[in-house]
């Protein structure tokens, strides 16, 4: 892998008011958004940089639909390869996945449909071994590339195209063409696979905020890296600029009004004019600002779409002070800024280690009665982290507790929570799982209930699990920050040894 750092300058250097970028900070803190990390780059120069503890720069991050641009960057470099068109029908390319009597709006699915979200499905199959013989037996009730519906499963087709091309996933593919050569180190990716271990383009990809700004920084580029051509230029062009209006996004999103402006190549085109976004559900953002020469890197928790669309606001109020090229004066401002992303952070646990709850509950074991307790669901996990909680037990210490648990499967976990107001990180699962940093907190509330907050810091979520004891018996709350809720109206009640 060639990784060369991009160079590091103040943001008065280029033309950036570090007052203006303070201002800015402070907006996404006060905002109903999560922080995780953010990188500001003008004219090939970052100027700004900062992740919120407990995230680090070189974490992996769940990029959800972020991982969409890496996909369609694939297909990118395939077709700069000369391996594929765009005009190429789709039943073409996977003639013994075709149904046996194609429709004719099916028969003119391209590829370029897909990548711009213009399949003319109204709806998409759900992941199984023969997924994508069910992509094709779903109704085409438009005429390819009239009509715009999000459609996740036809993102993940883009790999999967590339992978009949070439013989290749996308990992393997991308890894000496993209990632080697501008520095995304591969192996330090992770990628959740469909089942029959085609990687999901359509959302999978666990990367860093620094491999989602050079993987932008190609696009801004006109996809040329160190003077080398990685994506065709007119490739580059498509994929930047609106292929397909996406206004019809107002039926079930209308907060997300970034979401109506139009669709390139798996990308978002945005409010500035000429800007564009890879954009993940929770507010996983990498901007290109072509009128600015600027890139915004971001990663957060956002949860729902008005939520991300205040961090875009946000982007937009900041963008808008970016008047000039001139360099600016140095003032006390940077010294500011350099202080306060230095001390980023989500913000402490809460801290009540004392309760009487703590002697009855020490050393006992419970076994659960009703529902489902599946550790550790709302962060994405495999199915086999889906395992449900056969029996549960504390063990208590001066620093906090280990919550052992025996799932039905037979598989046991030890976590270690940490009750003074800080938290203990536990690697869990093996190391080819998608994630295996946990970090897990735990405080009394009143004389019997004891919560617990875990959380896979290479993710946006956290679990929170509320537990009520009264006697022998445990009422059990199991939630997370998620917009969606694996469990809805789950009922959890255990019953102690």
């Amino acid at each position: 892998m060639i990784r060369k750092e991009f160079e590091r300058t103040t943001p008065e250097e280029l033309g950036i008011s570090s007052k203006a970028i303070i201002e800015y900070i402070d907006e996404l803190e006060s905002s109903q958004t999560e922080m995780h990390s953010l990188i500001i780059m003008r004219h090939g120069k970052i100027c700004a940089e900062g992740t919120w503890e407990p995230f680090g720069r070189n974490l992996r991050h769940g990029l959800q639909s972020h991982t969409k641009t890496y996909a369609a960057t694939a297909v990118g470099i395939a077709y700069t390869e000369g391996l594929l068109k765009l005009d190429e029908r789709i039943i073409d390319i996977f003639p013994d996945k075709a149904p046996e009597n194609p429709s004719e709006n099916l028969k003119l699915l391209t590829v370029k449909d897909v990548l711009c979200m213009g399949c003319g499905m109204d709806t998409m199959p759900r992941p199984s071994e023969d997924w994508i013989r069910e992509f094709l037996a779903t109704p085409v009730n438009h005429k390819p590339g009239t009509t715009y519906m999000y459609n996740s499963t036809g993102s993940t087709l883009l790999g999967a195209i590339v992978r009949e091309k070439t013989g290749l996933g996308l990992h393997d593919y991308l890894t000496p063409r993209l990632f080697n050569k501008i520095g995304i180190n591969p192996d330090n990716l992770r990628w959740m696979c469909m089942p029959d271990g085609m990687e999901v383009g359509g959302g999978g990809l666990f990367a860093t905020v620094d491999d989602n700004l050079r993987l932008m920084k190609l696009y801004a580029d006109g996809g040329v890296w160190e003077g080398e051509r990685i994506l065709a230029e007119d490739y580059v062009k498509l994929a930047t600029t609106n292929q397909n209006d996406s206004a019809t996004e107002s039926i079930n999103n209308p907060e997300a009004f970034d979401n109506f402006l139009g669709y390139g190549f798996q990308i978002w085109m945005c409010k500035p004019e000429h800007a564009y976004r890879a954009d993940g559900a929770m507010g996983q953002f990498t901007i290109v600002l072509p009128d600015q020469d600027m890139i915004i890197a971001i990663t957060e928790t956002a949860v729902g779409a008005h939520w991300a669309q205040s961090t875009l606001d946000i982007t937009w109020n900041f963008v808008a002070k970016v008047t000039g090229d001139e360099k600016m004066k140095e003032s006390k401002d940077h010294d500011e800024l350099v202080k306060k992303l230095a001390h980023l952070n989500v913000g402490n646990p809460v801290c009540q280690p004392f309760s009487k709850l703590k002697d009855e509950i020490d050393g006992k074991t419970y076994t659960l009665t009703k529902g489902l307790f599946t550790p550790f669901m709302g962060s994405f996990m495999s199915g086999e982290r889906a395992d449900n909680i056969k029996e549960f037990g504390f063990e208590f210490d001066d620093y906090g507790f280990i919550w052992k648990l025996e799932l039905e499967s037979g598989r046991k976990e030890n976590i270690r929570f940490a009750t003074y107001g800080s938290r203990f990180s536990n690697l869990v699962g093996k190391p080819s799982d998608q994630t295996q940093l946990l970090l897990a907190d735990a405080h009394f509330e009143g004389d019997n209930k004891l919560v617990m907050n875990s959380r896979f810091v290479e993710t946006c979520l956290t679990d929170v699990y509320t537990m009520e004891f009264n006697g022998d018996d445990v009422k059990i709350d199991s939630d997370n920050n998620s917009a969606w809720k694996f469990f809805k109206d789950n009922i959890i009640e255990a019953k102690k040894k």
